[in-house]
Parts: C-alpha cells; structure tokens; sequence
C-alpha cells in the first residue's frame, strides 16, 4: 500500500491529480484540505464522481496505484467510530443522486445514495409517500444513514434503514459496478454499518409506505429506569401499535436548598421544575402513534389510560425527538440490548459513572445513546466502558463507542465483543482482499 503520509508530495502525485480531474471533470477533483478527515486522519484527494462509471472509474484508478479510498456522504457521521489507517482517496457521493419511483408500481423506490434524507421525502412527499427512515443526523444522506447503520425514532414500527433494503448497486474495491449479491454473501446486509469498508454504495431500492394521515405524541414525566421499564412493558401490550416509544433521561437538576414558590420568576411556566416539585426534574417516556385521524383517537384514549393522569397529548414532537444526547467532543455510546434489561443497562452505567447520564433513545427497542463528558479522562471511560458491558454481556447486549475525543478514541476499546466478527473478517477478505477501501474503519481493525 502506498505512503500516505506523503502522498502528495512524492512524483506521480500531480499525475493523479490530474487522472482524477479528467475522470470527474476538474472542479469536482481537487488535492484534499484540512476539513477533508475522517476520525482525525486526513485524506489526500477529494474526488466526487459524477455518476456510477466514473465512481468505478475512481476505484481502478486507486487499485492501479495501490491507494486507498474512503467514501464520503454529507460527513455528518465521518468522526463516528475508528480512525482508518490511511485516507488517501476520498470519494464523495454528492453526485450520485436522485430519487426513482414510478406512481402505481410496487412500492418502491431506488435513491442514489448521495441523496438526502430531506430530499428523499420531499420528492416522495409529492405523491403522498415517505420512507420511514429518520434518521437524527441533520443533512445526511441515504448512503451514510446505511453506512453507519443509523435508525431514529421509527425503528419501532418499520424496522432500522437496514431492515428496509430491498436491493443495492455498489462498487467493489476493483472498481466493478454490482448489483444485488453475490453468491453465498448477503451483501445489501453487509454494507450496512460497514462505513465504507467492504464497497461503496451507489443506490439502494427501499421500501416505501403511504404518509399517516395523523400522528399523535402522547408523553409522560419519568423518573427512574425501572419505571420506564414497566411503563414500556405496559404500552407494548396495549396492543394501540406505536409507531415510536422514545426515552429522554436528562442529567438531573439538583434539589434546590429551600422550596422556591412556583410564582418566582426563575421557575414560573415551569411546573416540572425541582423547586416546583421537590424532587429532581423528570424525563420523558414519549409514544407516537400514526393512522387514520378516527383510528388515532381511539388508540390514543386507549394509551392514555395506561400512562395514566400525568400523560398529556401533543400533535407536535418534543423538542429532543429524534436527536441524540450528545454534543461533539462528547464521549458517546450506543446501548443495544433487549428491551426487558434496558433499565439494568441504565443502572449500570449510572453505578460506573457515580452519577445518572444524559440516555436517550428508543426504549421500545431497547437501543439508546448515552453521553459522556468530553473532558472525562480515557482511563475512566475505559473503566465506564468494562463496567457497562460486563453487566450486559449476560444480557445478550452490548455498548459501543460511536464517537470520542482522539485520545479516548486512541485508548479504548470502541466495539468491545463483536459476536459476527469471524463474519466480517470473511467478509472482508472476499470483498477487499487488498485492504483499500476504509482500511480499519471495521471492529477488530479490518
């Protein structure tokens, strides 16, 4: 594999250049700035290819010269879990764009997977359609939602991005255009969470459904994991077919010395307030429910009654729906584990921590984010780390690192236990035998 680190200054550098500016057409290939780094490595070259022959075209190019190549979407996931090894070709899909349906065909449409996700539904939107994928990342597009795997609220009622998958076209790190599977590798799957490491996508076909035509949040105030954990146990056997049942555990506000009257200025229009309550500021359990506008009310009635005379309705989300608990420099995690332990989860990672975390997610499928202070030393994040996952191992769960500073990054275990590992490394070895695409960017450093 050729030296990264001095890639563009060694000869044949300007030669490559030039290459990829006649593949791309020159303003859509450039040498790489400091903006263009994927978890702190820097890559060498910016490519965007402006259709799926010449993304191929890109990738014979960089098997020629024995050079990396690291897929590029909208970036906002491009600091999310290991650093790759070597960059040396980054390869945006803002080209391969556009959304392919035909009205009164299946339903289904095919997207480029430089397409964003608001334009995705703005164009389904027309004739009535969505995809249900929400994913949180503000501008992302389909490719790095299903690069990195990510699922929003609505993973409840369809499933994550995944689970949508009807088929793909990709590149293969040869630079062959491939549609579907190859034999004996259920590919559509594997690119899934891969981040670029085992092919670059080029469209998906998903599945896509008609628009409610109502939808309704009905919240409730939270104060301990275990209580959501009934709570959550009661509303999935209401049988009233939530959408979404999402969790907001906020770090606690502490009880304020003496009880302030809830006229004072500081706390007025803010009843949940601790001085107003006496006890810390609640989180939320949050159902969504869809359908017809008749059917929603009844099934909200139904939902009302399990959640309670604390339960109020909405026909707007909160605002925190659908975004993580994290700000960037923090340390974050996701939580997956069924949805009976997430509460011991939560308590494990309260118990390792010394004090309750900012959690939330969706906690009808038991998959949550957690956030981690970004100044927390790398040595207490590993500790954190050993604590969580000892207690969910037993669980059939697991915690992953999605994204840290770079010296918590360099001294952590990000994935910990990877029960398909021998998988992808099968995987890899098939599909990118020569280690060019997203080289470390796989748990077990493939």
């Amino acid at each position: 594999m050729a030296d990264a680190s001095c890639s563009t200054d060694r000869p044949g550098a300007l030669d490559i250049t030039r290459k990829l500016a006649k593949i791309c057409d020159p303003p859509f290939a450039r040498l790489a700035g400091p903006a263009d780094e994927v978890a702190g490595r820097t890559a060498r070259w910016v490519a965007v290819p402006g259709g799926p022959h010449a993304a191929a075209e890109v990738l014979r190019l960089a098997a020629a010269h024995d050079l990396t190549v690291v897929p590029r979407g909208a970036g906002t996931k491009i600091d999310w879990g290991a650093a790759p090894a070597q960059v040396d070709i980054m390869l945006d899909t803002g080209r391969l764009a556009g959304v392919r349906h035909e009205p009164g065909a299946a339903v289904l449409a095919e997207i480029g997977a430089g397409t964003p996700l608001r334009a995705v539904q703005a164009t389904l939107g027309r004739t009535g359609l969505r995809l249900p994928v929400d994913a949180p990342s503000p501008g992302a597009t389909l490719g790095g939602v299903l690069a990195a795997d990510e699922a929003g609220p609505l993973r409840l009622r369809h499933g994550g991005p995944c689970a949508q998958l009807v088929g793909v076209r990709y590149l293969d790190a040869d630079g062959e255009l491939i549609s579907g599977d190859l034999p004996g590798l259920d590919v559509a799957r594997l690119l899934c969470g891969s981040q670029g490491g085992l092919g670059v996508l080029v469209s998906a076909t998903m599945r896509v459904h008609a628009r409610p035509a109502s939808r309704v949040w009905v919240s409730r105030p939270v104060w301990t994991p275990l209580e959501v954990h009934d709570l959550v146990r009661a509303v999935l056997a209401a049988e009233v077919q939530p959408a979404a049942v999402e969790l907001d555990l906020p770090v606690p506000v502490p009880l304020p010395r003496r009880r302030i009257p809830a006229s004072h200025p500081s706390v007025s229009g803010r009843p949940d307030h601790p001085a107003v309550t006496g006890r810390p500021a609640a989180g939320n359990l949050v159902v969504l429910l869809e359908g017809g506008p008749a059917d929603v009310v009844e099934r909200v009635g139904r939902l009302t009654a399990v959640l309670g005379a604390e339960s109020v309705v909405n026909h707007r989300p909160p605002e925190w729906w659908g975004r993580y608990p994290f700000a960037p420099g923090d340390t974050a995690l996701r939580i997956e584990v069924p949805v009976d332990h997430l509460h011991a989860a939560v308590y494990a990672l309260r118990d390792a921590a010394g004090t309750p975390m900012a959690v939330r997610g969706s906690a009808g499928v038991g998959a949550v984010h957690a956030a981690l202070p970004g100044v927390m030393p790398p040595e207490r994040v590993a500790s954190i780390l050993g604590a969580v996952r000892s207690v969910l191992v037993a669980r059939q769960g697991r915690c992953v690192v999605v994204a840290a500073p770079a010296p918590v990054r360099r001294a952590v275990d990000l994935w910990g236990e990877w029960p398909t590992l021998s998988r992808l490394r099968s995987a890899k070895a098939h599909l990118d035998p020569h280690r060019r695409l997203a080289p470390g960017r796989l748990p077990g450093g493939l």
